[in-house]
């Protein structure tokens, strides 16, 4: 007796069912499913994987959150899996997964546990989906960066570090939030490592192409009775402004994701402030991975913008190259 699909449907073509703009998360924590969501919004994917290594029924849960919005998505295909062959055929893959540091373990530790996490995670995604970019996520963001790209084999531009692309929006953010002007209209570049000590380039911030260092030469110096350094201060501490009442923070590192790989995958060419390996930059010898403004497309890194540095903004820059070099010399590969 014929089902009720055969009464409906009659095929025509028998299909292969490859996908053609694969992107697997792997690390399905908040992070990972707020990128997964923020991909899926943006109708990036013709397949969305989510690998984990949690507990099935878990991982079941979360991909069944996202599978019951089907009718409000463009994404045909949604799978999950604690096995990397649900990874295979992947164009785009973001690695979020990361160790959470252990009552009394030291920072280097934490590396290298992230570290030994990593060599598992690339060999497999390498293993499966060979033409694939990393998109790397995890924290620490720029060291890890190098780590997949030692790991991988990849092309330096196929290995990408999120960065300072997030930084730059709240930076951005609270530059239009000063001025009264969205922060679309508000460009302005966090460069360096990730986090703490990154670098703000004071001498680019400008609106409608108006430099504010021309309308207020001390703007983000110790002598600015506007105290506009503290723009960056906030915009480094808004991520932890964040996580103390919540205990993570998601969706904007989701959306920043999200757009990263919107660049990727319809070849725009935009350009993001995002951790890519730098020696031969800023007189930086070593193989160090850090954020400059790149141009991202289809094949990944495929430009580095040469953004002329104040003298104490260079020195800040070289500083972070020197203390990450200094850890990745003592990393067990």
């Amino acid at each position: 007796m014929a089902t009720v699909k055969d009464q409906l449907i009659m095929n025509l073509l028998k299909e292969e069912q490859t996908p053609q703009n694969k992107i697997t998360v792997v690390g399905i924590g908040a992070v990972g499913m707020a990128c997964a969501l923020s991909i899926l919004v943006k109708e990036l994917a013709d397949e969305l994987a989510l690998f984990d290594v949690m507990e099935e029924d878990k991982l079941k849960g979360e991909v069944m959150r996202l599978q019951h919005c089907s009718l409000f998505l463009k994404t045909p295909k949604i799978v999950s899996g604690k096995d990397y062959h649900v990874t295979a055929n992947s164009k785009l893959v973001i690695i979020t997964a990361e160790a959470c540091q252990q009552e009394g373990e030291s920072p280097p530790n934490l590396v290298q546990h992230n570290v030994n996490i990593f060599k598992l995670i690339i060999a497999s995604v390498v293993k499966y989906s060979s033409n694939c970019t990393l998109l790397i996520v995890s924290n620490p963001v720029d060291i890890l960066t190098y780590v997949a790209w030692k790991l991988s084999g990849f092309p330096q531009n196929r290995v990408i570090g999120s960065g300072c692309n997030l930084d730059s929006a709240r930076f951005c953010s609270l530059v239009g939030e000063r001025l009264g002007v969205h922060p679309l209209s508000c460009h302005g570049w966090v460069l360096g490592e990730h986090g703490d000590s990154s670098v703000p380039v004071w001498s680019g911030v400008n609106v409608a192409g108006i430099l504010l260092k021309n309308l207020h030469p001390a703007l983000g110096t110790d002598a600015d009775k506007e105290q506009w350094k503290e723009v960056h201060r906030q915009a480094v501490d808004s991520a932890s402004e964040v996580i103390k009442p919540k205990s993570y923070s998601s969706w904007a590192i989701g959306l920043s994701v999200a757009d990263l790989a919107e660049s990727i995958t319809k070849n725009l060419r935009r350009v993001h402030p995002i951790s890519t390996m730098i020696k031969g930059f800023y007189g930086i010898e070593d193989e160090v991975f850090l954020s400059v403004p790149c141009i991202l497309g289809q094949n990944g890194i495929s430009d580095v913008m040469k953004v002329t540095l104040m003298p104490e903004e260079e020195a800040r820059l070289k500083k972070s190259a020197d203390e990450l070099w200094r850890i990745q010399k003592q990393l067990l590969l």
